[in-house]
């Protein structure tokens, strides 16, 4: 009996209704007044609560901001972290090939580069799945027509330049890069791998056969240094010049001036030009193929 009278004191006091007065200080005048019960006030703040939660729901759904939550972004995050893994090791992959290239292309402006007698005697090791690995005849028929294939033909001043692999030195044309008494001659035992050629100063260097400069640059050991790739697997090299005359990248026909002869860098003595001849990666004695008087 006690209970049902407290339950019901209770439902009388919810719908209760109270008057809020908002009065002004000064005057004492009635602003605005207001009819409430707790009942009125009790659905309001519940209101409140739950178009709050259905807001904060929706905006942790809705918006990045769910993957602050520990735990939720770890399985929709795994295919990004895969592709940024792919990525990273493609660029590691990368950096590693410049740096290699980089090391070999510094040893060659240096003189640093391995004949044939150091090739010959460096033991060769093969990783174990590569021992099993035997190439066929067929597929050395393929390379060679793709290695064909890439140098059939270059522009040089919007010419072509005939691309024929195979072709011996002998056949080819070479114009002197300059004419004068030479100083030191091709060895390979003192890895010497050119010939220094002395002529009067501010004479121009002639580009030997036409093709496209790979390198121009300063290096502390050979001072103004111009490189030029041509056909048949062919580079030429022309050091210790006091000026350059093309940019790596341009493309210059045969007799061409590409640089002003000098004397720069540290290993010369005086103004002259060495110059060097590569054949398919090996370094040949340029007084066989083209005279320099």
């Amino acid at each position: 009996m006690e209970e049902q009278k407290q339950k019901k004191n209770w439902r009388e006091r919810l719908k209760h209704t109270y008057r809020l007065v908002i009065m002004n200080e000064e005057t004492f005048e009635d602003v605005a007044s207001y009819r409430l019960s707790l009942l009125n006030v009790y659905v309001l703040l519940s209101s409140i609560i739950v178009l709050v939660t259905i807001g904060v729901v929706l905006f942790i759904v809705l918006t990045p901001a769910k993957r602050l939550i520990p735990g939720y972004g770890e399985a929709n995050a795994l295919p990004e972290l895969v592709e940024m893994n792919r990525e990273l090791d493609s660029l590691e992959a990368a950096l590693q090939a410049q740096r290699i290239y980089t090391d070999h292309f510094r040893r060659m402006l240096a003189g640093e580069v391995e004949t044939v007698q150091d090739i010959q005697n460096e033991p060769v090791e093969f990783p174990d799945s590569a021992l099993d690995i035997q190439r066929i005849p067929e597929d050395e028929e393929i390379r060679r027509e793709v290695s064909l294939a890439e140098l059939q033909t270059t522009p040089v001043n919007n010419e072509l330049i005939s691309r024929s692999a195979d072709l011996p030195l002998e056949q080819m044309y070479f114009t002197a890069p300059i004419r004068g008494e030479i100083s030191s001659r091709f060895d390979l035992d003192k890895k010497h791998f050119g010939i220094d050629v002395l002529a009067p100063k501010d004479s121009p260097i002639k580009a030997a056969l036409p093709g496209r400069v790979i390198s121009a640059s300063w290096n502390s050991d050979t001072g103004f240094t111009i490189i030029i790739q041509h056909a048949n697997n062919v580079v030429t090299e022309y050091k210790h010049n006091s000026a350059l005359l093309k940019e790596t990248g341009d493309f210059v026909k045969a007799g061409e001036a590409v640089a002003i002869i000098g004397n720069t860098g540290e290993q010369t003595n005086g103004t002259h030009l060495h110059f060097e001849l590569w054949h398919n990666g090996q370094a040949v004695n340029p007084e066989k193929y083209i005279s320099f008087h």
